[in-house]
């Protein structure tokens, strides 16, 4: 039994240890985008003398909701006509092929180069259509679009410029948010994104860490997708993949914060979780896949070596909050009535500053967003951030063990509704819950337990982590049993998905 409880406190031990790691990866990357943020806006390049030929790609997939938004919003771009042709890549099976077949006439009638893209096969997903795509068209440069997002019409006239560099493979623009108030679950995901658009990737390209591409709302060289060796669908995450080869091979990625791309954020729990396991068991993908790769390049410096090896097991941060949370409920009969490991856990408190570096890092997001022109108070939402991504730490954890198990599962897109911001009529997805609801249930009773054993043993220490773990899972469960869109084990239900991080 003394063997077990020692093993329980050295794993509860080594997790955070890996957080501590990765909390102080986040605190260098916030002070390196605080810095970024005082210094001087320099002036954008000027424009090439000569517009270069640009191909747009649009990848969809049974998008009905929000195809003709993004046909009509590519074909609405501020760009030379002569220099401009535009893919909807359109791998879908339901009606919304005569729509956006009906929209790419419209605009082909009107002189735009625009094409409808038809695979005989879904092979290769995203990454497959992409490619494909490449193989119908001679542009110089390649931006990309979710069917979710809504470019401005300036979009490629103030990206391309900055191309100004041979070495330059990639120009990645910040997110923006169409829906972000339309509920407590979209104004999360706001705040999660942003940490990652305003200080991840402003700290990445102001220390010359590696950036990645996050799928949309960036434009490509060519010759960087071809050196690095296209586009591959051996992942979930054929962005984050690509990226890694690109600047492997030395290629460099601009970001500009300064450019938006509007988006729509997924507005039911179901299409969050579907997201969710996309990113989180990719990016698991990618770490297997490079994480070796990146260690044996002995030209890259080693804080861009430790930097992207926290960038890379990102999604690994909800399997250690897992194992942590299911060892903690034990661990407080352990801290009361075997004294031999209290300084344990008196180093192991020590740990728990980890917090410190990440409340720093969420903060910094909170003022860069323009948090107190919002009027809403950073501690509550921070919190409720914390409490809803340990919630959701058993559904990504999965994903994250799939990755790294090398479990094949088909890219599975995230429904969308279509935004009201943009006019358009929402969808609810199909009431479907599933088991995951039940059991987030037990999770979230389990972990009511602990607070009740640390109250009763008077050990206080554990108990803002029990908290926060009660309060996420009571969240899930009850948006969950309120809406019936929860049934997002998309392994289990025939298809396949960071809210946080």
């Amino acid at each position: 039994m003394l063997i077990l409880e020692g093993g329980a406190v050295a794993l509860y031990g080594l997790c955070l240890m890996f957080m501590l790691g990765f909390s102080l990866a986040q605190w260098q990357l916030t002070r390196l985008a605080r810095r970024a943020a005082l210094a001087p806006l320099l002036p954008a390049p000027a424009p090439p003398a000569q517009w270069p030929r640009v191909t747009v790609q649009l990848p969809v997939y049974n998008e009905l909701a929000v195809v003709a938004r993004i046909i009509d919003a590519a074909a609405a771009l501020d760009y030379p006509a002569d220099r401009l042709h535009i893919q909807v890549l359109d791998d879908s099976t339901d009606e919304s092929v005569a729509l956006a077949a009906h929209r790419v006439a419209y605009h082909q009638d009107r002189g735009l180069r625009i094409d409808h893209v038809r695979r005989a096969t879904r092979q290769g997903y995203k990454a497959g259509a992409l490619a494909h795509g490449l193989t119908e068209t001679e542009g110089e440069f390649v931006a990309i679009f979710d069917a979710d997002f809504v470019p401005t019409p300036d979009f490629l006239r103030r990206t391309l410029p900055y191309f100004d560099a041979p070495e330059v493979g990639v120009v990645q623009t910040r997110w923006g948010h169409l829906n972000e108030s339309e509920s407590l679950l979209t104004r999360l995901q706001a705040f999660g994104l942003n940490a990652h658009f305003l200080v991840e990737q402003v700290g990445r390209a102001a220390g010359g860490h590696f950036l990645n591409f996050n799928g949309t709302g960036g434009v490509w060289r060519r010759t960087c997708i071809e050196d690095a060796g296209n586009w591959q669908a051996d992942t979930l995450t054929e962005d984050l993949d690509l990226s890694y080869r690109a600047q492997l091979r030395g290629w460099r990625f601009v970001y500009r914060p300064d450019i938006v791309a509007p988006a729509e954020l997924p507005a039911h729990l179901a299409a969050l979780k579907s997201q969710q396991y996309r990113w989180n068991k990719g990016a698991a993908e990618t770490a297997r896949k490079h994480l070796g790769r990146v260690w044996r390049s002995a030209s890259l410096p080693l804080a861009t070596r430790v930097h992207a090896t926290f960038h890379l097991l990102n999604s690994s941060v909800f399997a250690v909050i897992l194992v942590m949370a299911l060892l903690s409920v034990p661990l407080v009969w352990v801290r009361a009535n075997r004294p031999e490991f209290r300084p344990v856990f008196q180093l192991a408190a020590g740990f728990l500053l980890t917090f410190v570096p990440l409340t720093y890092y969420y903060y910094t997001t909170w003022r860069l967003a323009g948090g107190r022109a919002t009027g809403r108070w950073f501690a509550p939402q921070f919190l409720l951030f914390l409490a809803v991504s340990m919630g959701l730490a058993l559904h990504n954890a999965r994903a994250v063990a799939e990755g790294f198990w090398g479990r094949t599962t088909p890219f599975v897109r995230t429904p969308k509704q279509g935004s009201a911001a943009a006019g358009l009529l929402a969808t609810r997805p199909a009431r479907s819950r599933g088991a995951w609801p039940w059991a987030e249930s037990l999770l979230m009773l389990y972990f009511l337990g602990g607070l009740g054993a640390g109250l009763y043993y008077r050990d206080y220490g554990l108990l803002p982590f029990h908290l926060l773990l009660v309060v996420g899972h009571a969240t899930l469960v009850w948006y969950a049993w309120r809406t019936g869109t929860a049934a997002a084990a998309p392994v289990l239900t025939g298809g396949a998905p960071v809210l946080m991080g």
